[in-house]
């Protein structure tokens, strides 16, 4: 009977890192499938492709399959790259670990030299998710205090309406010849002018809130 132990190799990109880091999942697995080679261990790998922000099994299908397989004792180690390619925020990645220690299995995370079969790597995987975490936060207040300040100063927030400058000339042009908001939009419309959204039909209300943005007060 074999004794040889099981690592699970979890490789994870999230969905707005594909496009420019498409080698990211093989690189990932190729250096963790070394990694538990060099200790003896048998590998599976299981490639993920999804936002790390939860850890459910709508959000994380593959992650929540190797949960399983560990659960099972169908495999021993996980082992991920960084601690946030599998989790990342304190309250999951400490839910994670008490997991592992009932049920046997542990995580080892390559980039950090990292192994919670020891408590020194348990202690330092949390400190490492709690710095994580805090950046995180550290990141948001500053973006929400710098929205603020903008706000105090009369910046005008908000996204740009994507709108060709031709088509909001030609708005205008027509509102000053006396057309009606009704009227100018059915133009459009006969016209198949898109409108900001993309959409393929303009209202009279979609022709006020044109008329009406500060973002295109300048245009005559």
């Amino acid at each position: 009977m074999s004794t040889a132990r099981t690592a699970i190799v979890y490789a994870r990109v999230s969905t707005e890192e594909q496009a420019a880091n498409g080698a990211s999942l093989d690189a990932q697995a190729e250096v963790l499938a070394s990694v538990a080679r060099a200790r003896g261990w048998d590998v599976v790998v299981m490639k993920e492709q999804a936002s790390g922000k939860a850890m459910t099994r709508k959000a994380r299908p593959i992650l929540n399959d190797a949960l399983e397989m560990l659960a099972a004792g169908a495999a021993h180690y996980l082992l991920a790259v960084r601690i946030d390619r599998i989790s990342r925020t304190v309250e999951d990645f400490s839910a994670l670990m008490g997991r592992a220690r009932r049920e046997g299995w542990a995580m080892v995370l390559s980039e950090m030299d990292l192994d919670t079969t020891t408590s020194q790597g348990e202690f330092m995987a949390n400190v490492q998710i709690s710095v994580a975490q805090y950046e995180r936060r550290l990141i948001g207040d500053r973006t929400r205090e710098g929205l603020a300040q903008r706000k105090r100063e009369g910046v005008k927030l908000g996204r740009r309406p994507q709108l060709p400058l031709l088509v909001v000339k030609q708005i205008k042009a027509m509102k000053r010849d006396g057309a009606s908001l009704r009227g100018i939009a059915d133009t459009l419309n006969g016209e198949g002018v898109a409108t900001a959204q993309g959409g393929a039909r303009w209202h009279a209300s979609t022709v006020k809130k044109i008329l009406d943005s500060e973002a295109w007060a300048h245009v005559r």
